[in-house]
C-alpha cells in the first residue's frame, strides 16, 4: 500500500475519483442538524480497503478547503503511515500517555494543502482501553480545535470492539465493503454491532464495485 492507491490523486477525472468526491458531498450534507465533523472508517472484515477508502476521502475534504486531520486509530494494524510514507515513531499513543504531546500535538504535514496525519504511534497492548479512555475523548476535542474534519481509521468491526467503542465518541461512521469479498452476513453483524452501542452508521462505500456504462456522464 502507497500513494499509489490514491486514485483520488494520480486519476482525478476517474470516475472513481468522482464517486469520493460524491461521498465527501453527502457526508457534508446528511445532517444539517446533526453536521458530520468526525468520522470513522471501518469495515467488517479484513480485506476490505478501508484505510484507502479513508485516505482518498481525506483528500477531497482537504481539496475542498477544509483543515483536515487523518487519525490512525487502528492500534493493532495501522496504514496511514504506509499510505503516505511517513514515520510511525510519534503519534496518537504519544497523545494519550504525554501531556506535552497532548498539548503539540505530532501532526504530520502531507504535500496536499489543508490535510495533516497523525499516526498511531507505538502500539499498546489493549487497544480497546486507549479508545475507550476520557484521555481519547480529551485527544479529539483537541483535535476538533485544530480542524473542520477528522477522519478516523479503525479496527475492522468483526476483529475487535475498538471501532465500536471509538465511534461511540464520534458524529459518524462509514463502513468499507469490497464487491465480491465482503461477505452479507458480515455486513449485517458489524451494522447491527454498531447500533447496539448507539453509534451512528452514516451508510457504506462500497470498492471494487463494476463501473456502470453511463456515457459521457
Amino acid at each position: 500500500m502507497a500513494k499509489a492507491s490514491l486514485i483520488i490523486l494520480t486519476e482525478p477525472r476517474s470516475a472513481a475519483a468522482e464517486a469520493y468526491r460524491s461521498l465527501r458531498t453527502n457526508l457534508m450534507f446528511s445532517s444539517v442538524e446533526r453536521p458530520i465533523e468526525t468520522l470513522l472508517v471501518t469495515s467488517a472484515a479484513q480485506s476490505e480497503d478501508k484505510s484507502v477508502v479513508l485516505a482518498n476521502l481525506a483528500v477531497t475534504f482537504a481539496q475542498a478547503g477544509n483543515k483536515t486531520i487523518i487519525v490512525d486509530a487502528d492500534l493493532r494494524r495501522p496504514a496511514q503511515h504506509d499510505v503516505w510514507g511517513v514515520s510511525n515513531e510519534r503519534g496518537l499513543t504519544d497523545m494519550i500517555l504525554q501531556d506535552a504531546a497532548l498539548a503539540n500535538p505530532p501532526l504530520v504535514a502531507t504535500e496536499i494543502p489543508n490535510l495533516s496525519i497523525l499516526p498511531s504511534g507505538k502500539l499498546p497492548p489493549v487497544p480497546s482501553d486507549v479508545l475507550s479512555s476520557t484521555k481519547m475523548s480529551e485527544v479529539i476535542g483537541i483535535l476538533k480545535a485544530r480542524a473542520h474534519y477528522i477522519l478516523f481509521d479503525a479496527p475492522p468491526v468483526l476483529v475487535a470492539a475498538d471501532a465500536a467503542l471509538l465511534g461511540a465518541k464520534l458524529d459518524g461512521v462509514v463502513l468499507a465493503m469490497r464487491v465480491g469479498t465482503t461477505r452479507r452476513d458480515q455486513a449485517a453483524r458489524a451494522k447491527h454491532a454498531l447500533e447496539r452501542v448507539n453509534v451512528r452508521v452514516l451508510g457504506v462505500a462500497l470498492t471494487n464495485a463494476p463501473r456502470e456504462n453511463t456515457g459521457s456522464y
